[in-house]
């Protein structure tokens, strides 16, 4: 699917040794943006911006608020415990390909689908085993967002969740990929399962300065 590998150590840019790293392969039109620390969060934002608005002078308006809703949306996430935020610029017959994914870390035990159920909030839960990760926990769930309301959009957002324990610790690693595209939420759904599949883990000894790619 066109990969990019990413690597990143969950526990922040000075983990110790023995910290583990989980790996995951986007495609490669998706940006990813780390949430901690929040200096590495504000130049990535502002990367993207420069990237995304390159040759595009006559459009402050426009640029500054992209630049607050992506700045928004990488807060939020941040707030919600999030390490990481990709976001989808791929295309197809020229239309955008809206998607994201949120990775972060849950203060939780993986100790049944129940507890898992419990902080989904909504929806089934099904135990699925991913390739390399092993055990994890699967659920899809349609809504309409805050977010959806707001632009006046009649689609319900697709969200597909993973929860996977962390090696070796007494957390939860929590992937939270969501569409807008409700028309194609079917192919986009295996978009998601596919790029969840790629999640691996490392014992961190030799990624002791966070996220690589």
């Amino acid at each position: 699917m066109g990969a990019v590998p990413e690597r990143t150590n969950l526990y922040g840019e000075q983990a110790v040794r023995q910290t583990p790293v989980f790996g995951l392969i986007t495609p490669e039109d998706w940006y990813r943006i780390p949430l901690q620390p929040s200096d590495r969060r504000e130049a990535s934002i502002s990367a993207l911006i420069r990237r995304q608005f390159a040759g595009v002078d006559d459009q402050p308006v426009l640029r500054r608020k992209a630049e607050e809703q992506l700045r928004g949306a990488a807060e939020a996430g941040a707030e919600r415990g999030g390490v990481a935020l990709y976001l989808s610029f791929l295309e197809a017959g020229g239309i955008p390909l809206s998607a994201s994914l949120l990775v972060s870390l849950l203060d939780e035990k993986f100790d049944s689908l129940d507890a898992v159920a419990a902080l989904s909030g909504s929806g089934e839960v099904e135990p699925v085993t991913l390739p390399a990760a092993g055990r994890a926990a699967r659920l899809l769930r349609r809504e309409r967002t805050k977010e959806s309301r707001r632009l006046g959009s009649e689609f319900q957002d697709t969200i597909v969740e993973y929860f996977v324990p962390v090696l070796d610790r007494d957390n939860v690693l929590m992937l939270t990929f969501s569409t807008p595209l409700e028309p194609i939420a079917d192919a986009m759904v295996e978009l998601f399962d596919a790029v969840a599949a790629t999640l691996r883990w490392r014992r961190g000894e030799e990624e002791t300065t966070g996220a690589q790619g």
